[in-house]
């Protein structure tokens, strides 16, 4: 698990690919409803959003298919790999979230799960998916912007050599 010197927090995992698959347009930060051996796995570092979702179940939300392994050390009171997990977050942010996914297109993703003053979190997005053509764009930039980096430092490095 990294640790951010600057806000304390210490991230379990990233979903690195919701940002190459969907357009992200707001994050939220939302506490989640776990067990204790689920707890255990996470500081342990175990988790994986690489299939998670957020879905909203009369006017609450929950995180769906968000992998947290059970606990080596766990005995029945483990709980169940993929299990439906609460999101808490304010009733002024749902009605915001639940508004924008009206609209057609849009997901609700988590990007990081964190603790942060030793309560777990997790960074969702509201994201519209992108089409591949899309992708291929904005590869394209974040090539570009490589490539002119590197022209700047080897031409910052000839003037000190």
């Amino acid at each position: 698990m990294a640790k951010d010197k600057d806000t304390g927090e210490k991230v379990v995992a990233t979903n690195r690919k919701a940002r190459h698959d969907y357009e992200i347009l707001d994050t939220y930060e939302a506490g989640m409803v776990l067990s204790g051996t689920e707890v255990k796995s996470l500081r342990e570092g175990k988790a994986s959003l690489v299939d998670g979702f957020a879905i909203f179940y009369r006017d609450e939300l929950y995180l769906e298919n968000v992998y947290i392994p059970e606990y080596l050390n766990g005995s029945w009171t483990n709980h169940a790999a993929r299990r439906r997990r609460k999101l808490l977050l304010h009733r002024q942010e749902l009605t915001k979230i639940s508004r924008k996914i009206m609209e057609s297109g849009f997901s609700i993703v988590p990007l990081r799960l964190y603790f942060k003053g030793g309560r777990a979190k997790v960074e969702i997005g509201i994201g519209r998916g992108k089409k591949d053509y899309d992708k291929r764009q904005s590869l394209r930039e974040q090539q570009d912007n490589r490539e002119a980096l590197r022209v700047m430092r080897d031409r910052n490095r000839g003037v000190r050599d």
